[in-house]
């Protein structure tokens, strides 16, 4: 997951109406899914990351800090589930770039690395619908798929760059394909050798740099995440 950074709320006082929060939250994250990392230009959804059909949450319906962006498989994945802050890993408060690894067979698992909770990062992955095992086979078969099609064309991309490595034009056309497909993480981990890809890469996604987790000058991960807004449970990596 790629972690973001969401800001302060444009109001100052909760959203009567949620969807209103739509435009603002592309602008600042872009128009990719918070939990799959899919591109979605037009059809993502508000999503709220305590469920508004949970009673008891029913207070957090407007609620800028409850807001993230989900597809139409992710989103209904996370349905009428309680969400725990502490028992979960979020974008917008810990540094999920570390979280989880991206293999080439398109599969996504709890990584190593140290302070990894790897029960924790399993019942983010479940929550989310990303975990081996979804109640909708077919739509596990099709995300795989995907994942699988962006690490094809990000391999293919690295081996132009590797033809002339110092070209800025075939960067930037890197960028624009990155930009273009989503899959965030998957480009970050295809090119996680060459530190200028990967600034490039994080300064394009909308949300990532500010996040604060990756380092200016080496565009290594910072963990924990800075969580510059002081989200509840933030930083727990």
């Amino acid at each position: 997951m790629r972690p973001v950074r969401r800001g302060s709320s444009p109001r100052s006082q909760d959203f009567q109406d949620y969807q209103d929060a739509k435009p603002i939250l592309t602008d600042r994250l872009g128009t990719y899914c918070s939990y799959c990392e899919r591109r979605f230009p037009a059809m993502l959804h508000v999503d709220h990351i305590h469920p508004k059909s949970v009673p008891q949450y029913r207070h957090l319906v407007g609620r800028w800090d409850n807001f993230l962006l989900a597809c139409g498989t992710c989103n209904p994945s996370k349905g009428t589930q309680a969400v725990e802050l502490d028992e979960i890993y979020l974008p917008d408060r810990d540094n999920t770039a570390v979280v989880f690894t991206y293999r080439p067979d398109g599969t996504v698992e709890p990584s190593d690395a140290a302070g990894v909770s790897a029960e924790v990062a399993q019942r983010t992955l479940t929550l989310a619908g990303l975990a081996r095992t979804h109640p909708m086979p077919r739509t596990s078969a099709d995300l795989l798929k995907q994942r699988l099609e962006a690490w094809l064309v990000a391999r293919d991309a690295q081996a132009d760059l590797g033809t002339c490595p110092e070209s800025a034009a075939i960067r930037r056309r890197i960028v624009g394909q990155a930009v273009g497909c989503g899959f965030f993480s998957i480009w970050l981990t295809v090119f996680a050798e060459d530190a200028n890809m990967r600034h490039r890469l994080i300064e394009a996604f909308p949300g990532t740099r500010d996040s604060g987790c990756f380092d200016p000058i080496t565009a290594a991960p910072v963990s924990p995440a800075p969580n510059h807004d002081a989200l509840p449970h933030g930083g727990k990596i």
